[in-house]
């Protein structure tokens, strides 16, 4: 059991500011206590949070929050926030039904200025935020934290670009937690940094410039040498090119530094970007030793960090880290890509055995596309493994560079449907909607391991645009066929045959379309295929059944049954068609399982609605 006696006293950032200065190491400590044993009972992400301890206790002790906005890049570095916050009380609740998300958002606190829970947004919120204040006339100020990983996405840069133009009083700090403190961020670094967040830095810099403003090619030497000697001892030219003044970087875990630097840079007027170093883990051995592994965790023993052991069965995930590697050693010209999702999309061992064919682009969606099709130009064949709610993020590139040219790029899309405790911000929902929609594409939907490992292979050999799509977690535990043999494009199978009622289900809801089909003796049939759709199949079912019923883990507008519906329009068959997937608003977090029991997609709300239904037909 955890001991807080001095985190007890606290319940808002007022509270923290009026603690000593002296008073903020014994608290971080308490923090990350906290986090370890609040964490195991949840779950969530860890090593990210357990990083940023010091830095957001400095945030929240110096900016008058929540009148001054702290805006949160990616959302999972920000359990401390919402500790601090009132919602110390709530992390037992964390991600759970009912409780509050692991992201932040603005319905659930004052303190959450901006919700997130993609990467790469603060700086343009942000800085939003601080041009609202400008036209307000407002002395509040805006604050973006942004992770090193996040700062490889060209928005994040597009922001930098804006910024960089203004006079506002925007701070953005970059949490930089992908190296250790190298010897060059010590002493030396930490004095510079203090020393260029100063007033009397900033006042001797206006001075000179403008003493030095009638000698124009003066003024540009001094200008030259200052760059020079600041980009000998940091990394900060390229900021300073887009308009900002950089300091650092400096120890994100030394309260001294960061509260001294932050109070400084506080009164200095301009974009400002202060770079600070972090340790993912910090505090907790098992997370700093792989602060990888301890990123999104499950329950877990916070004295031994063992996790809880899973059912066993092979995740849709690892089912096609497995396929990739054996379609990759039958086929040379296969290269695999991911924006920044090597673990997530289970790619680590075709990293491993195919390091030369494996590309990960950073969290840049948009290229990871675009990159895509400038390899199938010239005979590759790229596979992208990545999140459906992250494909939204390339849209544009998947219609114009890749659909539109009728490129062989393969889209394996992990994740679809809704992905429990990561909530509405992470769900994919829409994949089925948006490509179903662009010319020369492919869709396939597996109902189970197998399926999919046989539609990656149909979709990897089709000489055009193809996607797969499949949940989060494992499957009904279909014994998998160790070949390479794809199924026939366009072409779904009869599960049931029953009579009356017809279900016409897509993918993960193709079991519990069977198990709801024993009660009501009706014919179920695994459409594999959401375009093209199965012509025949559909006609067949539509002729000797009274009622069609669609199911899909998609958003039910623009979805897989409003193609079945246009497919029997065009065919002239008025049969009456119920439409079941996901209703049109944001499922909150919860238990998966639950999730779509409360969205009638588990069998017993099948079985109820197609009995509704039923009772509105004529005789």
């Amino acid at each position: 059991m955890t001991t807080t006696p001095l985190l007890d006293t606290l319940d808002t950032p007022a509270a923290l500011r009026a603690l000593a200065p002296d008073d903020l190491p014994q608290l971080a400590a308490e923090l990350r206590e906290f986090l370890v044993e609040s964490v195991s009972h949840t779950g969530g992400h860890l090593a990210s949070n357990l990083g940023t301890v010091e830095l957001t206790l400095a945030l929240h002790y110096v900016f008058d929050t929540p009148t001054d906005r702290i805006v949160w890049d990616v959302g999972h570095q920000t359990y401390v926030h919402k500790i601090l916050t009132g919602r110390r009380a709530a992390m037992a609740g964390l991600r759970q039904p009912g409780g509050i998300a692991g992201f932040p958002r603005r319905a659930e606190s004052e303190y959450d200025a901006f919700g997130v829970g993609h990467s790469s947004t603060s700086i343009s919120a942000a800085l939003g935020m601080a041009e609202a204040f400008h036209q307000l006339g407002s002395s509040q100020r805006a604050v973006a934290v942004i992770g090193d990983g996040a700062m490889t996405a060209g928005m994040a840069f597009e922001a930098l670009n804006n910024a960089g133009t203004t006079d506002l009083p925007l701070l953005v700090v970059l949490n930089d937690n992908d190296m250790s403190i190298s010897p060059n961020v010590g002493a030396l670094n930490n004095y510079l940094a203090r020393l260029m967040s100063g007033k009397f830095y900033a006042a001797a810099r206006r001075a000179g410039e403008k003493v030095l403003s009638v000698a124009p090619p003066i003024r540009e030497l001094a200008k030259r040498a200052e760059e020079h000697m600041k980009g000998m001892v940091t990394p900060g030219t390229l900021f300073e090119e887009f308009g900002f003044n950089y300091i650092g970087p400096i120890d994100g875990h030394d309260l001294d530094v960061l509260l001294d630097t932050l109070h400084n840079i506080k009164q200095l007027s301009g974009p400002q970007f202060l770079h600070v170093v972090t340790k993912k883990g910090k505090g907790y051995k098992p997370a700093e030793a792989n602060p990888c592994l301890y990123h999104g965790v499950s329950r877990f023993d916070p004295a031994t960090g063992v996790a809880e052991k899973s059912d066993g069965k092979p995740t849709y995930t690892q089912v096609f880290g497995d396929w990739l590697c054996d379609m990759a050693a039958a086929d040379t010209r296969l290269v695999g890509i991911t924006p920044a999702m090597r673990e997530g999309s289970g790619l680590v061992r075709f990293s491993q055995e195919y390091p030369k064919r494996y590309f990960d682009v950073g969290i840049a969606e948009q290229h990871a596309l675009t990159f895509a099709a400038g390899l199938a130009c010239e005979g590759v064949k790229p596979v992208v493994a990545i999140y459906s709610t992250f494909l939204q993020r390339a849209y544009d590139q998947l219609i114009h560079d890749v659909a539109l040219q009728d490129l062989p790029v393969m889209l394996a899309i992990d994740r679809a449907g809704l992905v429990g405790a990561d909530g509405p911000t992470h769900a994919g929902s829409f994949d089925l909607s948006f490509l179903r929609c662009i010319p020369n594409m492919l869709i396939a939907a597996p109902s189970d391991e197998n399926e999919c490992r046989r539609l990656l292979t149909t979709a990897f050999l089709h000489d055009g645009p193809s996607a797969v799509r499949y949940p989060r977690g494992s499957g009904a535990g279909a014994a998998l066929e160790p070949g390479l043999d794809p199924l026939e494009i366009g072409r779904g199978v009869l599960r049931r045959s029953g009579r009356d009622v017809a279900l016409v289900a897509f993918g993960s809801l193709v079991a519990p379309a069977l198990a709801a089909a024993e009660a009501l003796d009706a014919s179920v049939a695994d459409m594999r295929f959401v375009k093209p759709l199965d012509i025949d199949l559909l006609r067949e079912l539509a002729q000797s059944h009274r009622l069609l019923v669609t199911l899909e883990e998609n958003a039910v507008a623009g979805g897989a049954g409003a193609g079945v519906a246009e497919a029997l329009a065009e065919l002239g068959i008025p049969v009456p068609v119920l439409h079941l997937g996901l209703p049109d608003t944001f499922i909150e977090h919860g238990n998966a399982a639950r999730m779509l029991a409360g969205c009638g997609l588990d069998a017993a709300g099948i079985e109820q609605a197609v009995r509704r239904r039923i009772t509105l037909l004529p005789e």
